[in-house]
């Protein structure tokens, strides 16, 4: 009996499904894949930046600056403790943490750079290394060349 129904294209209209069923499936997962990966991709850098604020906003300058690479025993050569103060500590124009915004995140190269800005300050980029995630000072506030930026247009227009 199953081969009479086949002879009139049962099993090619059961095949049919299956495919349109599995391509569906297959480009929603691709889709959701693609969505977590651009979520994700700096989730580390991120929470690297989130803990230096919140060091930052402890007034827990020494663990701070140690995020850097360097501490006050080994300071590092170019960038004092004293100069780490004076840019991040409570008399400068970044001593309120809450106003500190990360306006643009880019992955550049072996690293992530933060756009930080503040009301009172001039905008400044932060460098995580992606190996030992460190901080450092951003050459610019965003990575050279060409950027999508599709939050920025969404916000814009629907937000």
């Amino acid at each position: 009996m199953a081969g009479y129904l086949e002879a009139y294209g049962a099993g090619e209209e059961q095949r049919e499904k299956l495919v349109k069923r599995v391509a569906l499936w297959g480009g929603a997962a691709l889709i959701i894949a693609i969505a977590l990966f651009f979520t994700f991709r700096n989730w580390s850098e991120e929470q690297v930046v989130k803990h230096f604020l919140a060091l930052l906003q402890q007034k827990n300058y020494q663990q701070a600056y140690g995020l850097f690479g360097c501490t006050p025993d080994h300071p590092c050569k170019y960038y004092s403790p004293g100069q780490f103060t004076s840019e991040w500590g409570p008399s400068s124009p970044y001593a309120d943490v809450a106003a500190i915004r990360i306006e643009h995140v880019d992955a550049c190269g072996n690293g992530v750079v933060f756009d930080m800005e503040s009301p009172k300050a001039e905008p400044v980029g932060l460098f995580v290394d992606r190996a030992t995630h460190t901080l450092s000072y951003a050459q610019a506030p965003r990575c050279p060349g060409r950027h999508l930026m599709l939050w920025e247009f969404l916000k814009q227009h629907f937000g």
